[in-house]
């Protein structure tokens, strides 16, 4: 579990961006969020069952009987969040924390179901309450934004099992086996591995279909001159990963290595580029930049690197729109990369902190194209 000194941190940032703002309260029922506030590891899932109130002095979580040993477990009975799994609706819960503490300016996130508000309005009633509820955008999203060392100890050990997948990977895939059988290979070693689960679903795809940035794998045969893109990652404690590599099953092409050199070339220069402060939509244009320069320009039409944490896309964003810094702490991708349709494509993608001095990769996992026997 989280350490508890790390936990009361993050609140109280939490609780400084409430009382700069003049909210006595709030409600949060975000996943991602609860998990930072909580610390509670590996209890969360994809049911929207957790409501949360904190105000200046209290810290209360609603959740039901299918989480509720899970996080007395995780967390004991004694810490300084308050659990309850009281038979009813997350709205009349937060109605009645609402009345009880007297809150009268109730921050709640933007991003609440719209039938959620709606019971909470009425629910408030019932309870002749009727607070003020200011949105919330993302507030707490960019809270974490910064990682601390506890979530770069996760990510790192999530990168970890992903590279050695990766290592894997090269020595298993060889000419006649599908896409899909690729793929149940590579995430049954992270399963068994130490990966307490997958990222997301991986992207396999060989020959004409590395030419679709998300393909979904399918039942093609890799064979001999085909690139194969490898996009995955490993989850540990609720942390995600995110790599790409792109093999090639035998020599490459002279084209073909010139493409994939313009992509290595493109991921390198803007790791290099990227410091502290930087602005997301600059180090994105540098790789467009890069690739336009080789001729390739109409071939790379996606972001350059996104957020990683508790989610597999976070702020901030390596991209054409975004104009705010990078900051230190901040995990991002860079993921450059050429899709010539019909024919084949190459992703290059690490995922790494924004340290005071640059971005640093967690991966180990060469630059370097891998060149599969196929002998």
């Amino acid at each position: 579990m989280s350490d508890e000194t790390t936990v009361m941190k993050r609140i109280a940032r939490f609780r400084a961006l409430l009382a700069e703002r003049g909210h006595d309260a709030a409600i949060v029922r975000d996943t991602a969020s609860l998990r930072w506030l909580t610390g509670a590891e590996r209890v969360f899932d994809s049911e929207h069952a957790h409501a949360a109130f904190i105000t200046e002095d209290g810290l209360w979580l609603h959740t039901d009987a299918r989480y509720f040993n899970t996080f007395i477990e995780r967390l004991g009975a004694d810490g300084p969040w308050i659990f309850d799994q009281e038979q009813v609706g997350a709205a009349e819960w937060a109605a009645g924390k609402v009345a009880a503490s007297r809150a009268r300016m109730v921050a709640l996130e933007d991003s609440v179901e719209l039938a959620f508000y709606d019971d909470l309005l009425v629910e408030c009633n019932k309870l002749s309450v009727a607070p003020l509820l200011p949105r919330m955008h993302a507030d707490i999203a960019r809270l974490r934004i910064v990682k601390d060392e506890e979530e770069l100890a996760l990510l790192r050990k999530a990168q970890a099992i992903t590279d050695e997948a990766f290592t894997h990977m090269c020595g298993f895939i060889k000419p006649g086996l599908t896409e899909k059988e690729i793929r149940v290979e590579l995430e049954n070693y992270m399963l068994t591995h130490g990966a307490d689960g997958l990222s997301f679903e991986s992207i396999v795809a060989a020959g004409p279909n590395g030419a679709n940035p998300h393909a979904q794998p399918g039942d093609y045969a890799v064979r001999k001159g085909d690139f194969i893109v490898l996009d995955y990652g490993a989850l540990s404690c609720d942390y995600h990963a995110d790599m790409t590599r792109t093999v090639i099953l035998g020599e490459p092409t002279e084209e073909q290595r010139k493409v994939y050199d313009v992509v290595r070339l493109a991921h390198e220069t803007c790791a290099a580029a990227a410091k502290p402060g930087c602005i997301g939509q600059d180090i994105h244009n540098l790789a467009v930049k890069i690739i336009s320069d080789a001729g390739y320009g109409a071939y790379f039409a996606h972001g350059l690197g996104h957020g990683v944490g508790l989610e597999i896309h976070e702020k901030p964003v390596f991209g054409r729109t975004y104009t705010g810094p990078v900051p230190a702490g901040s995990v991002i991708t860079i993921e450059p990369g050429i899709y010539l349709p019909g024919r084949f494509g190459i992703r290059l993608e690490d995922t790494g902190v924004m340290t005071e001095e640059g971005y640093v990769s967690f991966a180990s996992s060469p630059h370097e194209l891998v060149v599969i026997d196929c002998t």
